[in-house]
């Protein structure tokens, strides 16, 4: 009896051990990507370097098996610095710290703003993304086209699209090219950059390593995020003078083409969420074939209320027409990020396996 309760009291001093097991920063990630499940990992995953999602899948294949305290620990940890970053962008520092400090106490807050305060910091050019648009286009107009992508390249894609349909004609070219083109750029070139801005700007981030920018992949997004009517100009003038380039971009987007490229399944999936006068504006311009693919893949209640709709509508604007397709669009990048449609892209050739 005394030798069993001894090894119980080992087993249970062993467990207490193994669930006090301090976890590095990378296998914390590894838990909190295999907490989320695969569909919103997948979604964290689209804004990682490569480097990072190589480290991060290595750690999650030799992650093995983990304690519910770890577990939460992890998530714990991931949401409040999600948390501290969300009200230090969206509040100010004295904001956070006011909140973090009644919610955490004094120690944890002033650790977590820490943290964050140089995920913030390490981002060259990061404060850009609280500008406002018409002041920040102001400024970025007069710029060199080289300096102008380097910049665009480190903005979200819907905002580096929101400066780029806003540059001239002549400039937003060279732009679009300087951030397909665009590498790794050395910390030298981005500091000079910086300095340069340093006369415009109060805030000065710099970075200590090379940095993957730009791309045709980045590119495409943008443009995905670029309105219709700019969109089908960009295209034009840049097919002039690099259409290899137009192409390979436009094959890693999705637009409204592209629906003649989608299985029969996924485009009535669609189009059950579609504003019915949407689709009436979108196919006034369209190919016999894309009104074909629209009618067999509606239901006959639909197709007949579309058809009589699509006579009587006259008179109707492009910009209405351009704008009702993007609507579309958006709905399937929307319903592909949740796994519910298959889109092709461009010259993409994976099979599709039923």
């Amino acid at each position: 009896m005394a030798e069993a309760a001894v090894q119980t009291k080992g087993n249970k001093e062993g467990a207490a051990e193994e669930q006090k097991v301090v976890l590095n920063s990378k296998q914390k990630a590894a838990i909190v990507i295999v907490s989320l499940g695969a569909d919103r990992a997948s979604q964290i995953y689209k804004y990682l370097s490569e480097q990072d999602i190589e480290d991060l899948t290595y750690e999650v294949a030799k992650l093995g098996k983990t304690s519910n305290s770890q577990v939460e620990e992890a998530l714990d940890e991931f949401y409040k610095l999600c948390l501290t970053h969300k009200m230090m962008t969206d509040g100010g520092l004295d904001y956070a710290r006011n909140v973090l400090e009644k919610a955490f106490g004094d120690s944890t807050a002033r650790s977590l703003l820490e943290r964050v305060s140089k995920t913030l910091q390490s981002k060259p050019f990061n404060f850009f993304t609280k500008g406002d648009p018409k002041a920040l286009l102001s400024l970025l107009q007069h710029e060199r086209s080289q300096v102008i992508s380097l910049i665009l390249s480190y903005m979200d894609p819907e905002q580096a699209a929101g400066i780029l349909e806003q540059l001239s004609e002549e400039k937003r070219i060279p732009v679009l090219e300087g951030m397909a083109n665009m590498d790794r750029v050395s910390p030298e070139a981005i500091a000079i950059v910086e300095e340069e801005m340093k006369r415009k700007f109060s805030a000065i981030i710099t970075s200590e390593d090379n940095t993957n920018l730009g791309g045709i992949d980045y590119v495409a997004d943008v443009m995905n995020h670029v309105d219709r009517s700019n969109e089908r100009k960009i295209f034009e003038e840049l097919g002039k003078t690099n259409p290899d380039l137009a192409q390979d971009i436009r094959n890693k987007m999705f637009v409204f083409e592209n629906i003649l490229d989608m299985d029969d399944r996924s485009v009535q999936r669609f189009v059950r969420d579609c504003d019915s006068k949407d689709v009436v504006y979108a196919l006034k311009t369209a190919s016999e074939d894309m009104q074909t693919i629209f009618f067999n893949n509606m239901s006959k209640r639909m197709a007949e209320t579309v058809r009589a709709d699509l006579e009587i509508t006259t008179n109707v604007r492009l910009k209405d027409v351009e704008e009702a397709q993007q609507r579309i669009v958006n709905l399937i990048r929307n319903l592909e990020e949740r796994g519910e449609v298959i889109i092709k892209k461009g010259s993409d050739e994976d099979d599709i396996i039923v």
